[in-house]
């Protein structure tokens, strides 16, 4: 596949592909479900007093990183996600926990099978606005989500942060490193750039195995987005104060935005 085929690739099949293999990105996915939960829960609580069982919508949700760790902590959460094979993997992971979640395949960009104005925080985390390749769908993202909230809700995501990363433009990402002699793994990501913007990231997660070493491989395409014009979109949408926190302060390991709705 070529360069300027992949801006029209559906971002789904990436993530179908990676549902199986998505926990190997991280050292010890169980610790940070757990880590990303509670530093989330502490933004909700010192910024806006909420906590459980306050209801939340993880619009992005994943295989579940942050809505199994919400849930065990008692938030009463739904999850939807653009990924059929991630969907069916976060439930499946809801059930072998015990938790009760309601998780459906949906894109924020068509939100309309959620319950206006009920849930008192969307969440929207681990960089995934930057899947949406145009202001116009930033819009209408931050206008869906917007409008599943209560009065006083709150919208709360997490991108890279894209201010520095665009000056930079870094091909690469990694490699990290897990694991022992014959049990090790190397997670790395290859980017590159189409133009000012956008560009193709490939994944790799090498495992070590008995005979040698097996790599998955998937790709996929961001539109890095800086933090005003994101923070633009957001007052566009309705919100009526929105502000950052950054990892020193928040504890999550990306900048996160905070908007809040009047």
């Amino acid at each position: 596949m070529d360069l300027e085929s992949l801006p029209n690739m559906e971002i789904s099949q990436t993530y179908d592909e990676l549902a199986e293999h998505y926990h190997l990105i991280f050292e010890n996915w169980e610790a940070a479900i757990e880590r990303q939960a509670a530093a989330l829960s502490s933004i909700l609580n010192k910024n806006f007093g909420l906590t459980k069982p306050a209801r939340v919508l993880d619009c992005a949700c994943g295989i579940g990183t942050q809505s199994l760790g919400l849930a065990k902590l008692g938030f009463q959460v739904t999850g939807c996600d653009v990924s059929p094979a991630a969907i069916e993997r976060a439930r499946n992971e809801a059930l072998q926990r015990n938790l009760t979640i309601e998780f459906s395949v949906a894109n924020m960009l068509a939100l309309d099978n959620f319950k206006a104005s009920y849930f008192d925080v969307v969440i929207c985390v681990d960089n995934s606005l930057p899947h949406l390749q145009s202001p116009e769908d930033l819009y209408q993202a931050a206008y869906q989500t917007r409008k599943r909230l209560v009065s006083g809700g709150v919208l709360l995501a997490s991108i890279r942060d894209y201010d520095r990363l665009i000056e930079e433009r870094p091909a690469i990402q990694g490699p990290i490193f897990y694991g022992i002699p014959g049990s090790r793994r190397v997670v790395s990501q290859v980017w590159d750039w189409i133009d000012d913007r956008r560009y193709v990231f490939h994944l790799y997660i090498s495992t070590e195995v008995e005979d040698g070493w097996r790599t998955f491989h998937t790709s996929g395409v961001y539109r890095a987005i800086r933090r005003e014009e994101l923070s633009d979109i957001l007052i566009q949408a309705s919100c009526k104060t929105v502000r950052w926190l950054f990892p020193a302060e928040s504890g999550f390991y990306q900048p996160i935005v905070l908007a809040e709705v009047g």
